[in-house]
């Protein structure tokens, strides 16, 4: 096992967002909008942008078109609503075993 050190270049800093929109749920039979609300951890916007649609599409079976994100925010972990999240956000490290 390589040392700690060896690993690769340094990471940035992870970084809190909230990302908001809409959703097309039902688009066949009765088309919905609903809107979501998702804090997710992540080193840039683009890559808060991307686990959103991930969950978004693997959770509720949503195609990436028919979701629509109207704003990316990044958060200070105080402002955080999300009990899970904001637990993360307090981890000092990790210890791997």
């Amino acid at each position: 096992m390589l040392p700690l050190a060896d690993w690769g270049p340094p990471m940035g800093e992870v970084k809190f967002y909230l990302v908001e929109g809409r959703m097309l749920l039902n688009s066949d039979r009765n088309p919905t909008w609903w809107k979501f609300r998702k804090y997710v951890r992540a080193l840039k916007e683009d890559h808060a942008l991307e686990k959103v649609l991930s969950e978004l599409g693997s959770n509720h079976k949503v195609k990436r078109h028919h979701i629509i994100v109207e704003r990316i925010v990044e958060v200070s972990p105080e402002e955080i609503e999300d009990r899970r999240i904001r637990m993360l956000a307090e981890v000092k490290r990790w210890v791997r075993t």
